[in-house]
C-alpha cells in the first residue's frame, strides 16, 4: 500500500511545498545560467524509470551539451573538465538535481527511491536487479545515492578503467543496496533517507548511513575509503 497510493500522496505534497520555499532560490540560479556556461538553464535526457520505461529526466544544466559523447562518458570525475565553474557549486549542493520537483508533481519520479539511470548505465545491473529495482518510481535520492556521495573520487581514484572499475564494484553494490531498498520499502526508511541526504550534504565523509541502516549489505573492500 506505501508503495503506491500514500508514496504518491507524500510525493505531491512535499514537491508542491518544495517548488513552494525554494523558489526564490531557483530563480537566481536561472539567471546565472543564463548568464554563464553555455547559456541554457536547463538540461534533459532520457533515464530508465517506473517498471524500467524511459523518460526524460531534468536538471539544471552543470556541464557541456555533448558531455555524454566527450571524455567518460556517463561517469562525471572529481574536477571534470566538462563540467562549468558554476555547475561544480550545483553538483556539490546538490542544487543541479531540484527542476526533479517537477518530475516528481509529473508521477515520473519520486521524493525517495533508486535513481534513475542512462540505459548505458543500467544495462551494467544483473539481469536480477534490473526486474526490480523500478518497481517503485525512481527517486530524487535514494539509498545507493547517500552511501555513494564519494562516487567522483572513487572513480577519480582508481587505476583500472573507470568503466570497468564501475561495472566491477560499484553497479554491483549500488544493485545490491537497491535490491535492499525494494525489500525494505516503507514510510519509516524513506523518512530516514530524507534525514541522510541532507546530513551528507553537510558532513559527506561520515558513515552514519550503515549506522541508521544496520542491515545494508556490507560494503565491499574495494569501495572503502
Amino acid at each position: 500500500m506505501y508503495k503506491s497510493f500514500f508514496k504518491r500522496i507524500i510525493d505531491i505534497i512535499l514537491s508542491l511545498l518544495a517548488i513552494a520555499v525554494l523558489s526564490p532560490l531557483l530563480i537566481p540560479v536561472m539567471i546565472i545560467l543564463l548568464l554563464t556556461g553555455e547559456h541554457y538553464i536547463f538540461y534533459g535526457q532520457n533515464r530508465i524509470g517506473y517498471k524500467n520505461r524511459t523518460f526524460k529526466i531534468w536538471k539544471f544544466a552543470t556541464m557541456l551539451k555533448n558531455s555524454p559523447s566527450l571524455g567518460t562518458g556517463s561517469i562525471t570525475l572529481r574536477n571534470d573538465p566538462r563540467v562549468f565553474p558554476f555547475g561544480r557549486f550545483l553538483r556539490k549542493t546538490k542544487l543541479n538535481e531540484l527542476p526533479q520537483l517537477f518530475n516528481i508533481l509529473l508521477g515520473d519520479m519520486s521524493i525517495i527511491g533508486p535513481r534513475p539511470l542512462m540505459k548505458v548505465d543500467f544495462d551494467k545491473y544483473s539481469p536480477d536487479v534490473q526486474k526490480v529495482i523500478y518497481n517503485t518510481r525512481p527517486g530524487l535520492s535514494g539509498i545507493a545515492s547517500i552511501v555513494f556521495t564519494n562516487e567522483e573520487e572513487l572513480h577519480s581514484n582508481t587505476k583500472m578503467d573507470v568503466h570497468e572499475f564501475d561495472k566491477m564494484f560499484i553497479m554491483p553494490y549500488k544493485g545490491a543496496l537497491e535490491q535492499w531498498y525494494q525489500e525494505n520499502c516503507s514510510f519509516f526508511v524513506d523518512l530516514g533517507i530524507i534525514f541522510l541526504t541532507f546530513w551528507k550534504i553537510v558532513q559527506p565523509n561520515t558513515d552514519i548511513v550503515h549506522k541508521v541502516f544496520k542491515t545494508l549489505p556490507k560494503l565491499p573492500e574495494e569501495l572503502k575509503a
